[in-house]
C-alpha cells in the first residue's frame, strides 16, 4: 500500500497514542514513535517526515514547553493533542509555531484530515526547497528568480543577449520585471562598470522630454541659467533604459530614432552635436507592432529598438515559481519587519497558485508584503490574503469546517492534487501522469472531467 506520509507520534505514556498509532497505519501512513519531546526533535532532524503529533499533556503549560522545543527546531508540521484546548491555549500554541491543536481523546477521522492538510503542507514546503535548490544550481541570470519552463527559455535569451551591445526591447504585461531584467542585462554585459541611466517616458511631461533626453543648452528656455547635460550623455560608458516607450509622443519619435541611428545627439537650444556611448534597453507593455499598423509609432523606430526582443513571461504562466517567489519576498519583508514567519499555510498557497495576478510579480510582492505587515501568526495564513485572493475558489466546500479542516468531497481532493502537480512540472502532462502513476489516456479523462484542459 502506498505511503501517504511520514508520522512522527510523541510519546506521553497516556495511553492516546498506542490508540492512535495503529489507527494511523491502517489508513496509510508510516508510523513511528518518540518516547519524549527531545527525541522527537532529534529524530525530526534526521530525516524527511510530513507532520509530528505531540501526545495530550495534562496541563497547557506542557502543551507549550512541547511546542517551543519542536516548533523552533524544525520545519515538520506539529500537531498538538490537547485535553483543555481553551481559545487561549490554541492561539498561544499558534503564535509559538503549532500547525494545530486538537482536543484529547481525538476523532480519528478528523485527525486524518488534519493530517492531510499537514502534509499538503510538507509537499508544498519541499516544492519551494526543491525550485531554490533548481534555481541554485539551474541556469539561473543575475538575481533572476524560477525554474518554470517559462523562466529557463527567458534565462537562455537574456544569457545571449547579455554578450552583445546591441539594442534589446523588453515587452510584456505590467508588473513582470522589465526593469529588473534590464539592470540584469545591464550587469551581465561588458558596460558593467558603467552608469546604469533609467528613465520613465511616460512620467515626465512632453515639455520637458526632450530636454530630459538630450539636454538642453544656456538659455535654451526660460530658467536654463546653466547648460545640462542628457541622460544620453549621462549614460555614456553605460546603458540607457527607456521605460514605457510605447508612450513616446510622435513629435520626439523622429528625434529619438535620429540620436539611435547617428549616436549623437543635440541638446535644446545648441546648434552642436555631441556624442554618446551607451546601450539602449527599452521596455514597453503595450503592443508596438499594432502601434505600427495604426500610425501611432514609427516602424523605423520600432526595428531600431527591436534588434532583440524579450517577452517577459506573465506570473501566471509560471506554475510554482509563484511560491518560490512569494517565499522569497516573505523572507525579505520577515527581515526587514523583525517578525519570525516561518513559511505560508498549504490554504494560503493554493490561493496564491490559483490566483491570475493581473499585476504579476509586483503584485505578489506587494500582497505578501502587506501580509507579513498584518499577520500575527508564525505562518501566513488564508486569513492574511486580499480579499480577492482568499475568495480564489475553484472548487464546492461542504459547509463549515471542522478543527480547522476544510471538509471537500473526495473527487476535489483529486482535482487539486492534479493541478499542483500540473502547476510544479510546468504543463508538462507526461512526466505529470508518470509521477500520478496514471497512463496518460486516463490522465486526459480525468483533466477533461474537471475541466483542467480549458482553464
Amino acid at each position: 500500500m502506498t505511503t501517504r506520509g511520514r508520522v512522527l507520534l510523541v510519546d506521553d505514556q497516556s495511553g492516546e497514542t498506542a490508540r492512535v498509532a495503529p489507527a494511523l497505519r491502517h489508513r496509510g501512513y508510516g508510523v513511528e514513535v518518540a518516547h519524549s519531546v527531545s527525541a522527537a526533535a532529534h529524530t525530526l532532524a534526521s530525516g524527511q517526515w510530513d507532520a509530528a503529533l505531540v501526545g495530550p499533556a495534562p496541563r497547557g503549560a506542557e502543551v507549550m514547553a512541547a511546542c517551543r522545543m519542536l516548533c523552533t527546531s524544525t520545519e515538520v508540521p506539529v500537531l498538538v493533542l490537547s485535553r483543555d484546548p481553551s481559545p487561549e491555549l490554541l492561539d498561544a500554541a499558534t503564535r509559538t509555531g503549532a500547525f494545530m491543536v486538537l482536543g484529547a481523546p481525538v476523532d480519528l477521522s478528523a485527525l486524518d484530515l488534519a493530517l492531510d492538510r499537514a502534509s499538503e503542507h510538507s509537499a508544498l514546503r519541499r516544492e519551494v526547497e526543491r525550485l531554490e535548490l533548481a534555481v541554485r544550481n539551474g541556469k539561473g541570470f543575475d538575481e533572476l528568480l524560477g525554474s518554470s519552463p517559462a523562466m529557463l527559455g527567458l534565462f537562455d535569451v537574456l544569457e545571449r543577449a547579455g554578450a552583445s551591445d546591441v539594442p534589446v526591447l523588453l515587452t510584456g504585461e505590467s508588473g513582470t520585471g522589465k526593469e529588473m531584467v534590464a539592470r540584469a542585462l545591464h550587469r551581465r554585459g561588458e558596460r558593467a562598470q558603467g552608469p546604469f541611466v533609467a528613465v520613465n517616458l511616460a512620467a515626465v511631461p512632453d515639455g520637458l522630454l526632450e530636454s530630459e533626453l538630450f539636454g538642453h543648452a544656456r538659455g535654451a528656455f526660460t530658467d536654463a541659467r546653466t547648460s545640462r547635460r542628457g541622460l544620453f550623455s549621462q549614460a555614456s560608458g553605460g546603458s540607457l533604459f527607456l521605460d514605457e516607450v510605447g508612450e513616446l509622443s510622435l513629435a520626439l519619435q523622429p528625434k529619438l530614432l535620429r540620436a539611435l541611428q547617428e549616436r549623437v545627439v543635440r541638446p535644446v537650444g545648441s546648434d552642436k552635436e555631441q556624442p554618446f556611448d551607451a546601450r539602449i534597453i527599452a521596455a514597453t507593455n503595450r503592443k508596438l507592432e499594432e502601434m505600427v499598423q495604426q500610425g501611432t509609432f514609427r516602424e523605423d523606430l520600432y526595428y531600431r529598438l527591436a534588434v532583440i526582443q524579450v517577452e517577459l513571461p506573465p506570473l501566471r504562466a509560471r506554475g510554482a515559481d509563484i511560491l518560490l517567489l512569494a517565499d522569497h519576498f516573505l523572507a525579505r519583508a520577515a527581515a526587514r519587519t523583525g517578525k519570525t514567519i516561518r513559511s505560508i499555510s498549504a490554504p494560503a498557497a493554493r490561493r496564491l497558485l490559483r490566483y491570475r495576478w493581473p499585476g504579476n510579480v509586483r503584485e505578489l510582492e506587494n500582497v505578501v508584503e502587506r501580509a507579513v505587515a498584518l499577520t500575527v501568526n508564525s505562518e501566513l495564513g488564508v486569513e492574511d490574503l486580499p480579499h480577492r485572493i482568499m475568495g480564489t475558489r475553484a472548487e464546492p466546500e461542504l459547509g463549515p469546517a471542522e478543527n480547522g479542516v476544510d471538509l471537500v468531497p473526495l473527487h476535489v481532493v483529486e482535482e487539486r492534487h492534479i493541478r499542483r502537480v500540473l502547476q510544479a512540472l510546468g504543463g508538462n502532462k507526461t512526466r505529470a501522469a508518470q509521477l500520478l502513476g496514471l497512463d496518460r489516456k486516463t490522465l486526459y479523462r480525468k483533466l477533461d472531467r474537471y475541466r483542467i484542459l480549458d482553464s
